[in-house]
């Protein structure tokens, strides 16, 4: 059984998510600083939580381009994919996931300082789930 970990890319910010074990449902569980040595923060979350496939999210943007946000992430993938050559790393577009974990921490009546430091977490998760639920629909990783 696979083990995913999501990441929604940010340049302050990096939203980290996990799979349960089964690889069904997604949960935050870090935010991680951009501008500090966060791969070794990483290092020890994909250690702790026996990850086998790492989701980074593809900010596409709404006409499905790619940006200047899109090839600083396809870069991160690649150095991912260096630094862990026994995992998987794919990528996931996250169109709208930032727009989503806000709504639904509004949603959930959060305090605007609460939503401030665990939007980042709950985007991955929403990332993450997103494509949890295309594999589980037949989908093929990518």
């Amino acid at each position: 059984m696979k083990r995913y970990l999501g990441l929604d890319m940010g340049t302050r910010r990096i939203g980290v998510a996990v799979s349960d074990p089964l690889g069904s449902f997604a949960q935050g569980v870090a935010v991680l600083k951009a501008e500090g040595d966060w791969m070794n923060e990483l290092d020890a979350l994909v250690k702790k939580y026996k990850v086998s496939v790492i989701v980074v999210g593809m900010p596409t943007r709404t006409t499905g381009t790619a940006g200047p946000e899109a090839e600083r992430a396809e870069s991160t993938r690649r150095d991912l994919a260096e630094r862990y050559p026994d995992l998987e790393v794919t990528a996931w577009d996250e169109r709208f996931t930032t727009v989503r974990a806000r709504q639904a921490l509004l949603e959930g009546d959060v305090s605007r300082k609460g939503r401030k430091s665990r939007v980042d977490m709950v985007a991955a998760s929403i990332l993450l789930q997103d494509y949890l639920d295309f594999l589980r629909k037949g989908g093929s990783p990518g």
